[in-house]
């Protein structure tokens, strides 16, 4: 299948080349931009670092904090932590409910913890944590940007026009799905979207797609790109 990657770089790339490797044809047009946040970093020692974006890692190393155990909501997130220069890096299964227990295993209620995340960010595992007990600081660490048109090379799969048309897109977070919607519906091509097979991360990413529309042709038992890539095999 031609398949859409829509997430931005650098995971983007990445996908495309694990596609390859299954035998399928990836168009890498993201939907999102990753830029740097304008807002300084906080100053202060933590007992506990929290990453639930790899696109937070570079960020928070270069932040230059008092050494503290890092806490990455999964594998992806953490090798990218590791490859930033951060260190004791603990890895959660890919979620917030198992990133707020590995943290709760390692530190004590009532410390204090620094979220770093990007500006479109879900409560928790933030809230959950705050209700246990901890001093949660968010910083924003990175922005993702929307395009604001749907990328040609995607309006051409969409059309056909290139002789290779689109037959599948896959989906790494709801709020990339949904601009993929708007952009879509935006140069008339909503229809053309709708009909493809979507490939979902998670039941979250899924539902912002059922919301508008769309239906989800499969969503990953684990929220993780093996799980996501693993119903590319299970739908041929």
């Amino acid at each position: 299948m031609r398949i859409w990657v829509s997430r931005p770089e650098p995971g983007a790339s990445r996908t495309a080349r694990r596609l390859a490797e299954l035998g399928h044809a990836a168009l890498v047009a993201p939907v999102l931009r990753i830029a740097p946040s304008d807002g300084p970093p906080p100053t202060g020692r933590f007992d506990g670092l929290i990453l639930t974006s790899a696109n937070a890692a570079a960020p928070l190393a270069a932040a230059g904090l008092p050494e503290a155990p890092v806490f990455a909501v999964g594998t992806r997130t953490a090798e990218r932590a590791e490859r930033a220069g951060l260190r004791s890096v603990h890895c959660a299964d890919g979620d917030a409910v198992s990133l707020a227990r590995l943290v709760a295993a390692h530190v004590r209620p009532g410390g204090t913890l620094l979220h770093a995340a990007g500006e479109d960010r879900k409560a928790e595992p933030a809230a959950s944590l705050t209700a246990a007990g901890y001093r949660v600081t968010t910083w924003t660490a990175y922005a993702a940007l929307a395009e604001a048109t749907l990328p040609e090379p995607v309006v051409q799969g969409l059309m056909g026009g290139d002789g290779a048309p689109l037959a599948a897109a896959l989906h790494f977070s709801r709020r990339s799905a949904e601009i993929a919607v708007h952009l879509s519906g935006k140069a008339g091509l909503g229809g053309a979207f709708r009909a493809l097979a979507h490939y979902c991360l998670s039941p979250d990413v899924a539902l912002g797609l059922v919301e508008l529309g769309v239906a989800a042709h499969f969503v990953a038992a684990r929220p993780s790109e093996e799980a996501l890539l693993a119903g590319l095999a299970a739908s041929d």
